[in-house]
């Protein structure tokens, strides 16, 4: 039997029993199913949460590494998709922090041009620097406002959804949400970008 769960998606996530019990039961192959089906979405997610593709590699691999005995807390209340950035979020933890260290590292020491860019040099100096401004200004959010943020904004996801990912009420996550977007702004406004 399966259930259907709300999804942003094109087609419904749904709930497997079958495979959860064989997740639960450590099922190699029930591990590497359930990565064929969601390891390009929760790497995309990882990206945007950490915006480094190493650490989010990493990020992913903790994740399924985690999965067989993470899963033991699995309610099926939610999509296992759910669950597994809800397992990535609490790992995020120390990645986004080094990630953000690395960024400012990296423009301390060098700004390379891009080799090829779209033939107008100027339009991508200038999405480079917006791109820049972001992951700065991202980078000094709390991580439970960025993670709100990366969830809601960039993910397109509903607070409801959202609120299922990090365990907490709707509310919170809005409220997240809400002085994510404020200080962003604030933050943006200071470099000069509105």
């Amino acid at each position: 039997m399966r259930t259907t769960i709300e999804s942003t998606a094109d087609a419904p996530l749904e709930v497997q029993p079958d495979l959860v019990a064989r997740l639960r039961r450590a099922e190699p192959a029930a591990v590497a199913e359930v990565y064929d089906d969601h390891q390009a979405a929760l790497r995309a997610f990882a990206r945007k949460l950490t915006g480094d593709p190493a650490v989010a590699e990493d990020l992913v691999h903790e994740v399924f590494v985690a999965l067989p005995s993470a899963v033991k807390r699995f309610r099926e209340d939610a999509a296992l998709r759910t669950f597994l950035i809800s397992i990535a979020v609490n790992r995020a933890r120390k990645h986004v922090r080094a990630a953000a260290r690395r960024r400012n590292a990296m423009e301390r020491f060098a700004r390379e041009p891009e080799a090829q860019g779209s033939g107008n040099p100027e339009g991508d100096a200038l999405r480079r620097q917006l791109a820049d401004a972001i992951s700065r200004a991202l980078d000094k959010l709390p991580l439970d406002q960025r993670v709100a943020f990366v969830l809601c904004e960039v993910e397109q996801r509903t607070s409801r959804e959202a609120a299922q990912v990090v365990d907490a009420p709707e509310e919170t996550v809005r409220t997240r949400l809400h002085h994510a977007r404020k200080k962003l702004r604030a933050l943006l406004e200071k470099e000069g970008i509105r």
